[in-house]
């Protein structure tokens, strides 16, 4: 199909990016476009003004900050992948991104068009939330730091304002003694996950310490396994595991559609948990 009738602005920079996003409160940004433009196409989306922030440079990189990784928002999921500051300080992130579609997607779309399209059905969004990641913000008014918990509102809604685009993300390095696996479930390599699950676990004298999980396509955004994570704590590494895991959907209103309906998802919320503490865990 053709999309609707719209505006095209080319920011030089991303104080005009949020000019022009500020001046026009229907203007949408464009960044891979992997996400967005299928909607243009199927006039699922209405947008005025396209703002394309793809050529930014202030937007791109991986950087080391000590206790985190920021990973700039137009940095691909192929970048983020390959970079060796993301595998060593957050490996679950780059897990995770190696199994988002196909080579050709990863290669155009965004981490943080990922994320400022909140798709539940998005494979990122549920690793930055078990992360505790924070999203950074800019706007005409400066610069703020939101924390996922609070980033994700509703299905395709975040809390970004008008005027606002978002710059980057900051995850937290967790250290030695902890380990990381994505799990998910899906049709085909370019399909949306049905389930998704990201674990982030500590291990302590053969014990888990802490447990945190992510929970993709699981709502009307990417919710923490909260149940899940309690259960585990302390749980030493062996068949207890998969009783533990037995609460992962617990408190989740998972969507009912044409790949699977709410009590297949919950099913598979169980045990794609268990399978990933296990992968996390180092368990064979």
């Amino acid at each position: 199909m053709i999309p609707a009738r719209f505006d095209y602005v080319r920011p030089g920079s991303v104080a005009e990016a949020c000019q022009a996003l500020a001046s026009d409160e229907d203007a949408k940004v464009l960044a891979g476009g992997q996400s967005l433009l299928p909607l243009l196409r199927l006039r699922l989306a209405y947008p005025s003004t396209l703002v394309d922030v793809g050529r930014l440079p202030e937007l791109k990189g991986v950087h080391d900050r000590g206790d985190h990784v920021f990973i700039g928002a137009m940095t691909t999921h192929d970048e983020v992948v390959r970079s060796p500051v993301v595998r060593d300080g957050c490996p679950l992130v780059a897990l995770a991104a190696a199994t988002v579609a196909d080579r050709a997607i990863r290669h155009r779309g965004t981490f943080g068009g990922s994320l400022a399209h909140a798709d539940p059905a998005g494979d990122l969004p549920a690793v930055v939330l078990a992360l505790d990641g924070v999203l950074v913000a800019r706007s005409e008014e400066g610069e703020r730091d939101i924390p996922a918990a609070d980033f994700f509102v509703d299905y395709l809604e975040s809390s970004l304002a008008p005027g606002e685009i978002l710059a980057g993300v900051k995850l937290p390095k967790l250290g030695a003694g902890w380990g990381f696996h994505y799990e998910k479930f899906h049709r085909t390599a370019q399909a949306w996950a049905i389930v998704g699950v990201a674990v982030a676990l500590k291990r302590s004298n053969g014990a888990i310490a802490e447990a945190r999980i992510g929970l993709t396509n699981m709502g009307p955004t990417p919710v923490r396994a909260r149940a899940a994570e309690a259960a585990l704590r302390g749980v030493e590494l062996g068949d207890q595991v998969r009783q533990a895991c037995e609460g992962a959907a617990e408190g989740t209103s998972p969507p009912s559609d044409l790949h699977a309906q709410p009590d297949y998802r919950r099913h598979l919320a169980q045990v794609l948990t268990h399978r990933a503490v296990r992968a996390a865990s180092g368990s064979p």
